[in-house]
């Protein structure tokens, strides 16, 4: 199985599994997310406690890869401090721009480097940050006491 067919497999996976598409319990920021060029929208719930996300959890609509993206996104930051958040944002926007290419450095986006050749598909590039931008629109919010 060739690489491009396991980023494919891992993209539909995660698009097609609902474990981190719900609501949350007592979410303490819930922000939203589109793209107005295609229509994406994605609501992101996150619960925050002593700037750790405690949990955090997604609904929307979208294609496949905002909807994908936002899931591997979700994987990722639970039980992670706002700013180890911040920091893995930061990493995927740099992998989207292929500005970081060492996969040490993408290690901590695990399924997330399934979308490093999305920077080849200009069309899709919003569709993968969706998700990304949004968590953070939402820990700049939560920082700023702004809740829901």
């Amino acid at each position: 199985m060739g690489i491009e067919q396991l980023y494919t497999e891992i993209i539909t996976e995660h698009n097609n599994s609902g474990r981190n598409k719900h609501h949350i319990e007592n979410p303490t920021v819930i922000k939203k997310g589109v793209n107005p060029s295609c229509g994406d929208e994605i609501a992101l719930e996150l619960r925050e406690k002593n700037g750790v996300i405690e949990d955090a959890a997604f609904t929307g609509i979208g294609c496949a890869i905002s909807q994908a993206s936002a899931s591997m996104m979700v994987d990722v930051i639970k039980g992670k401090t706002t700013q180890e958040a911040e920091k893995l944002a930061d990493t995927f926007f740099g992998m989207i721009k292929n500005e970081i290419t060492d996969e040490e450095k993408l290690e901590p986006l695990e399924d997330a480097v399934a979308l490093k050749d999305i920077a080849h598909m200009p069309a899709r590039v919003k569709c993968a940050v969706l998700g990304w931008h949004t968590l953070e629109e939402a820990i700049k919010d939560e920082g700023a006491g702004n809740g829901k």
